[in-house]
């Protein structure tokens, strides 16, 4: 059977009961009612307006409403928090620079890699894989149905290399924000190519694909497993290795979950340097 009749048949058998549509409607809801709040794509004047307690309060501590809804509502697999505070914290410091990239966000002149490819790196925490802003651009652009949920740049190479096949990856010497595009555009015209899934909101699209082809760094394989006919790589069953060493890392409190996607980071990066890597962090486990 081909690649495109098992795909036919995951996306036809999915979801049945309509468990997980119901939670993407509420999820939607949400994010209807977040953009009334925060109207930057539709009043530019508005960003001006952005208060600072409503990013990050201080005194106590408390995360605000703005980067509350991204944590609670858009943590799909792989997309962890921890220690996200420091980088909201950093957000209210630098709130000019962060109104800057708001206004980058919502510009629909700028393509998606430009979008991603914008300074996001000048606040603190917010450099590596550019988490928190795909995070943002998904959120001010969700309707029109040309980014994807997926935060995580070696999420969607996976996603496209189950699906769509090796052909559709690209070279390692694109941007971030390029390669991001390409995977997302690849992803959708696979999606628009089934009648079914045609219709389907991409956070809906996007669940399905965490459910059919779950990441290797998000759920146990083995080289014999085989989902839908489709072989797990060595490349992923080598990513599931390194990560099971940056967790052990971490529980030991050997890495902090900053150097955790630190290493992480570099792992997808820095292809060729993988393996004096993966010999740097088994010395800190010794």
């Amino acid at each position: 059977m081909s690649k495109s009749s098992l795909l036919q048949q995951k996306i036809e058998a999915f979801d049945k009961a309509n468990a997980i549509k119901y939670e993407v409607n509420l999820v939607l809801g949400a994010l209807k009612s977040f953009r009334q709040k925060f109207p930057f794509a539709e009043n530019l004047a508005s960003i001006e307006w952005l208060d600072p307690d409503r990013l990050f309060k201080v005194n106590p501590d408390q995360v605000g409403e703005f980067f509350g809804f991204l944590e609670k509502n858009l943590n799909l697999q792989g997309t962890s928090t921890q220690n996200s505070s420091n980088a909201y914290r950093n957000a209210r410091l630098q709130i000019k620079d962060l109104k800057n990239l708001l206004r980058i966000s919502v510009d629909d002149r700028k393509s998606l890699a430009q979008k991603i490819d914008a300074p996001w790196e000048r606040i603190g925490g917010f450099g590596q894989d550019k988490v928190v802003a795909k995070k943002i651009i998904y959120c001010f652009n969700y309707e029109k149905g040309t980014v994807l949920p997926v935060f995580g740049n070696q999420h969607l190479r996976h996603f496209v290399n189950r699906t769509v096949g090796t052909a559709a990856l690209k070279p390692k010497y694109l941007s971030l924000g390029q390669e991001y595009e390409h995977y997302t555009s690849e992803l959708l015209n696979l999606k628009n190519s089934f009648l079914v899934a045609k219709g389907w909101d991409t956070l809906y699209f996007a669940r399905f694909l965490y459910a059919e082809f779950p990441p290797p760094d998000s759920e146990p394989q083995t080289i014999s497993e085989r989902r839908g006919g489709m072989v797990v790589t060595e490349e992923q069953l080598d990513l599931q290795g390194f990560m099971k060493l940056l967790g052990e890392l971490q529980k030991q409190g050997i890495l902090s979950g900053e150097e955790f996607r630190e290493n992480r980071d570099l792992w997808v990066r820095q292809p060729d340097e993988r393996e004096a890597l993966m010999q740097r962090l088994k010395k800190l486990a010794l």
